[in-house]
C-alpha cells in the first residue's frame, strides 16, 4: 500500500508547461485559461501569436525541458497532429511524451507508460474535447508495479 501512495504524492500535478506552434495558438490559449479554471499553474513557453510562423520543435523543448527540470509536473504541447511536438520532444532525456488522440491513449499513456508530456493535433480536436481529454491525461495515476521494469528499459535506452 505504501508503493501505491508514494506514487500519488509523487504524481500530484500542480504546475503544467503549455506549448503550441502558430497554428495550434488559439487553442493553447483557451486550454491554458481552462486549465487554470480547474486550478493548475501553466507556464507557457509561447508561441505569443497565431500570425508568426514558427517551428513546432522549438516549443516542444520548451516544454519537455520545463517538465525534465522539474520546474513543471507535466507538460501539453500542441500543434496540426501532435505527431512531430511528440517526436521532438522524446528527443529530450528524461521526457516521455505520447501522442494522445481519444480516452484510451490517454489512460494507458499514464497508467502503463508514465507520459511527462502530453501531445495533441488541434486539427484532430475541437477545444472543448483537448480539455476534457488534457484534464483526463493530468488526474490520471500511473500505476507503477508490473510497468516499472518497461519504463526503467525505456529510460535505459537514453543511456545507449
Amino acid at each position: 500500500m505504501a508503493n501505491s501512495e508514494d506514487n500519488i504524492i509523487k504524481d500530484r500535478v500542480k504546475r503544467i508547461a503549455i506549448g503550441a506552434d502558430h497554428g495550434a495558438f488559439d487553442a493553447k490559449e483557451a486550454l491554458k485559461i481552462y486549465l487554470q479554471t480547474v486550478g493548475y499553474k501553466v507556464i507557457d513557453v509561447g508561441t505569443s501569436n497565431s500570425t508568426t510562423k514558427v517551428d513546432y520543435p522549438d516549443f516542444a523543448l520548451a516544454v519537455a525541458k520545463k517538465v525534465v527540470s522539474g520546474e513543471c509536473e507535466r507538460g501539453i504541447m500542441l500543434d496540426a497532429a501532435g505527431i512531430g511536438s511528440s517526436m521532438a520532444a522524446n528527443k529530450v532525456k528524461g521526457a516521455r511524451a505520447a501522442l494522445c488522440w481519444n480516452e484510451a491513449t490517454i489512460k494507458n499513456s499514464r497508467e502503463h507508460n508514465n507520459a511527462n508530456v502530453l501531445t495533441m493535433g488541434t486539427l484532430q480536436h475541437s477545444i472543448s474535447d483537448m480539455c476534457s481529454m488534457s484534464k483526463l491525461w493530468l488526474e490520471t495515476r500511473f500505476e507503477g508495479g508490473r510497468h516499472w521494469p518497461r519504463i526503467n528499459k525505456m529510460m535505459s535506452i537514453e543511456r545507449m
